[in-house]
């Protein structure tokens, strides 16, 4: 009980390395998690899905036939 086995050593060092590494470890670190989480958001999306200002810009926006007539 007094000493550690390996395992306990391997998640030391792990911790150490990750924490006093470098410079931006930990941010580079949660900026990918953060930007694998958005990509996981997008992938969920309905791909047949038209987003909302897509369809406010294009109602804005007058057809040619429109230009014409009016």
């Amino acid at each position: 009980m007094g000493s550690f086995s390996i395992w306990h050593w391997l998640i030391v060092i792990m911790v150490v390395a990750v924490v006093f590494g470098g410079r931006g470890k930990i941010s580079g670190i949660m900026g990918d998690l953060a930007h694998g989480i958005r990509n996981f958001k997008e992938g969920l999306k309905d791909p047949n899905a038209q987003p909302a200002i897509q369809d406010k810009n294009e109602a804005d926006v007058k057809k040619p036939e429109e230009v014409k007539q009016g």
